[in-house]
């Protein structure tokens, strides 16, 4: 059975109910977030000190697809970079409009590609931008703030482009991720270097790599490494991390 079979199988379980990921309600959960008047560019919630950016909306589709944006963020480097097989179940978490989604589709001819939003008129373009390409091993899945809706254990890569800062619930979220992945599953995040004073992003939309190690530490996702290959962002790798040795 190929890996994409094995996926879309695992989807049919998940919509049932039988293969969905267990809701997480620990208590580290429960208490991980700080409400306080915050920026106008934020929601008033912060996670590990990091006031969360409000969305940007479907009516911001323009922005994405700018014909500036290959030379700006080198995205034809960061589509390189991507460790993907021929046969890859690989997820564009926060798909946008598909920038990646498609180029993706296209490295995984045996794989399939998850196009992930919460919001639908996202989704209903990628969907037409698809059909119109004539593109098959694409599908969307419409998540939820605190829920991406992957099957456990079902996924190669996940792949986050300047989206991760905006998540409302990003704890409950990777949590979802690292369960969704397989065995030598990676994830690539990438956010605007925060760092950088040069970089010109609003503050709330842009993360540094300390601040991004430390969250996605928390959801269980080890840091792999950092490739400098970019020129306003970070490119950084996670994996799922070891379970601790049990003591002899």
């Amino acid at each position: 059975m190929s890996r994409a079979v094995a996926w879309a199988a695992l989807l049919l379980l998940s919509a049932c109910g039988a293969g969905d990921v267990p809701a997480v309600s620990d208590a580290a959960s429960v208490n991980a977030y700080v409400f306080r008047p915050g920026s106008p560019d934020g929601i008033g919630k912060f996670y590990m000190g990091r006031e969360i950016a409000h969305v940007m909306g479907h009516l911001g589709a323009g922005w994405l697809e700018r014909d500036s944006r290959v030379a700006e963020e080198r995205t034809d480097l960061l589509l390189d970079n991507l460790p993907m097989e021929p046969d890859d179940v690989v997820v564009d978490l926060g798909a946008g409009t598909g920038y990646f989604t498609l180029p993706m589709a296209a490295r995984v001819p045996e794989g399939r590609v998850l196009a992930v939003d919460i919001q639908p008129e996202m989704l209903a373009i990628v969907r037409e931008r698809v059909a119109a390409a004539g593109i098959r091993n694409v599908e969307t899945v419409l998540a939820t703030e605190i829920d991406p809706r992957l099957p456990r254990d079902s996924v190669d890569l996940v792949l986050l482009v300047d989206a991760y800062h905006e998540f409302s619930y990003p704890r409950e979220v990777m949590l979802k991720v690292a369960a969704a992945l397989r065995p030598g599953g990676k994830v690539v995040l990438i956010e605007y270097r925060g760092e950088d004073p040069a970089v010109p992003i609003k503050e709330l939309h842009k993360m540094t790599q300390e601040q991004a190690r430390r969250e996605l530490a928390a959801a269980g996702l080890a840091w792999v490494e950092t490739r400098d290959i970019l020129p306003q962002q970070h490119f950084m790798v996670f994996a799922k991390a070891a379970p601790p040795s049990s003591a002899s």
